[in-house]
């Protein structure tokens, strides 16, 4: 798939502000410093489409961007650790669980993984939410010019192992590097695949 248009449409605090649920949707989440904004701009070819930041906790609501003219890319705030009081995660913990919850044409959401950390349990923890709430999602690892080839290796398989003591299949399964554009092609084409199978 090729990106001719990406736009930032609007951010909202409740999904039934945001744009009428008429093309697919894809959103993006990963833990607070997953390097998600970076991932989204190398997705896009926009070197500033999404705001980032060095401190956790930058994306603070939910952000459609409309690409192509044909499907939005949303930016979801990250789950975890970021330097805000417990009322605000609460908050956001509502605003990300009633998006995923009640999106209509919500196709897929990609959850990113920071390739550089084994299993992490506040990752297994969405990722088996997702599960119990039949949102369909693949997983996204970032950072990979972060590590040896090796290492990533072992990272992802030791997430997949992890899963596997609770899921009978695997998700789709991407790495990717903001920095280099590994990864780029495959998630555009996924994308594209699911958009043709959905029309």
């Amino acid at each position: 798939m090729k990106i001719s248009s990406a736009a930032f449409v609007m951010s909202n605090s409740d999904y039934k502000a945001c744009p009428k649920p008429t093309l697919p949707e894809f959103a993006f989440i990963g833990r607070s410093n997953v390097g998600k904004s970076s991932l989204i701009n190398m997705l896009l070819s926009k070197k500033n489409l999404a705001k980032t930041s060095s401190a956790p906790g930058k994306t603070q609501l939910i952000n459609h961007f409309i690409i192509n003219d044909a499907w939005y890319l949303v930016d979801l705030p990250g789950y975890g650790y970021a330097k805000v009081s417990k009322n605000q995660r609460e908050k956001w913990q509502k605003l990300i669980s009633s998006y995923l919850r009640h999106r209509e044409n919500l196709t897929l959401v990609f959850i990113l993984i920071d390739i550089r950390l084994e299993p992490q349990k506040i990752d297994l923890e969405f990722i088996n939410w997702c599960g119990e709430e039949q949102i369909p999602f693949s997983l996204v690892f970032t950072k990979l010019d972060k590590v040896s080839r090796a290492e990533a290796q072992r990272n992802v398989l030791k997430l997949q192992e992890a899963l596997l003591e609770t899921w009978e299949e695997l998700p789709p399964l991407f790495t990717t590097s903001a920095t280099n554009g590994d990864g780029r092609d495959a998630l555009l084409e996924y994308i594209h695949q699911l958009m043709r199978s959905t029309e």
